[in-house]
C-alpha cells in the first residue's frame, strides 16, 4: 500500500466517523428533520454543522453561503445580503428553518431561521 492510498483510506474513515457522530447529535435535536429526507417546497426545520462558508456574489449583491451538514446530507443556507455572521464558523452546530428547494442539484434555504445550538 503506497502512502498516497494509506493516508485516502484514514481520511475515508475520519470523514465517516465524523458524519456517524454528527448524525448522533443532530438525532438527538427535537422537532428536526434529516436532511436527506427533507421534503422539497415545504418549511423545514434542519440541526446540523457548518462544513463550508462562502461569501458569493448574486445579482450584484453578495451572499453567505454556509454548507450545513446532519450526517445524512448537505444543504446550503444562503443569507442574502450578509457577508458574515457573527458567531458562524466551521463547524459551529445550527439549527436552520426554512423552505427547502434545489437548484442545480444542489438544496437550498434562502435566508432561514438560524438558531445556534449547544
Amino acid at each position: 500500500m503506497g502512502l498516497r492510498s494509506f493516508f485516502a483510506k484514514v481520511s475515508r474513515k475520519d470523514e465517516a466517523q465524523l458524519l456517524a457522530t454528527i448524525e448522533a447529535w443532530a438525532s438527538t435535536v427535537e422537532g428536526t428533520e434529516r436532511i436527506d429526507a427533507a421534503p422539497m417546497r415545504s418549511s423545514v426545520r434542519l440541526a446540523g454543522v457548518v462544513r463550508r462558508i462562502s461569501v458569493l456574489p448574486i445579482e450584484g449583491i453578495q451572499s453567505l453561503e454556509a454548507t450545513i451538514t446532519d450526517g445524512t446530507g448537505e444543504v446550503n443556507a444562503v443569507f442574502m445580503g450578509r457577508r458574515n455572521i457573527q458567531g458562524l464558523s466551521l463547524g459551529t452546530r445550527v439549527i436552520v428553518q426554512g423552505v427547502i428547494g434545489e437548484q442545480r442539484g444542489v438544496r437550498r434555504i434562502v435566508n432561514p431561521k438560524l438558531e445556534f445550538a449547544g
